[in-house]
């Protein structure tokens, strides 16, 4: 299972994983940020409707390929000096996120996503999320994905229904334990999907200041209290 600070943090990192998405998908002319093949529809739609949008789709993918590449390379470098990566991937993810809040509200709102500072905005904020994707995958001590809720749901499924066939109360127990971590950040990125949604509402671009602060709390939580974990 994962460890006791892994597992508190995941669901608000879930939260920004949802809250980042769906900010960036209102701003960006339907430009995914974290869950990046799902711009493969959201480009037919472009190309179907003439809408803009269609270049900035097709960056997304590898941009997303290239920094979770090279988030995986500088874990290998750090590692060999003896050293954690959460720590610094962490602390650039948050660079990232507080780049794209700056460029969105310096530049936005876009009324042309394929425009050159909104491709420089939208793939910003694919790029911290492609850190926070190779974070979670890699350095979270088995903590459940924080921005791919399909594996997620599909793992709450399999455990509620096990638990109306399993009669063993330690399996039983088992699969519970590990119930909660995933419901956590399920609950969280839908949080985050809604809050993104009234912060757009409210104040635009602005609201792309709430994640920053969420990773900032975050970092806090995992480096301030329990030292520099693995």
């Amino acid at each position: 299972m994962p460890s006791t600070p892994h597992r508190s943090v995941a669901a608000a990192l879930s939260f920004n994983g949802g809250f980042v998405d769906t900010l960036g998908f209102l701003a960006l002319q339907g430009l995914f940020t974290a869950h990046v093949t799902g711009n493969f529809v959201t480009l037919g739609v472009s190309i179907v409707h003439g809408t803009s949008g269609a270049i900035a789709k097709m960056l997304a993918l590898p941009v997303f390929v290239l920094v979770v590449g090279l988030s995986h390379l500088a874990a290998v470098m750090i590692n060999r000096r003896g050293l954690a990566p959460l720590r610094p991937l962490l602390i650039a993810h948050t660079v990232l996120l507080a780049l794209f809040a700056l460029f969105g509200v310096c530049f936005g709102p876009f009324s042309d996503s394929d425009s050159g500072l909104a491709l420089l905005t939208g793939m910003t904020g694919v790029a911290a999320m492609a850190i926070q994707n190779a974070v979670s995958r890699q350095h979270m001590k088995g903590a459940p994905p924080t921005t791919l809720m399909t594996g997620n749901v599909t793992q709450l499924a399999v455990d509620v229904f096990a638990l109306f066939e399993q009669r063993d109360p330690e399996q039983r127990a088992a699969i519970r334990l590990r119930l909660k971590p995933v419901v956590h950040n399920l609950l969280g990125f839908a949080l985050g999907c809604i809050v993104a949604a009234l912060c757009y509402l409210l104040c635009g671009l602005w609201g792309l200041i709430v994640p920053v602060v969420v990773a900032l709390v975050v970092c806090f939580c995992l480096f301030g209290k329990v030292g520099d974990p693995a």
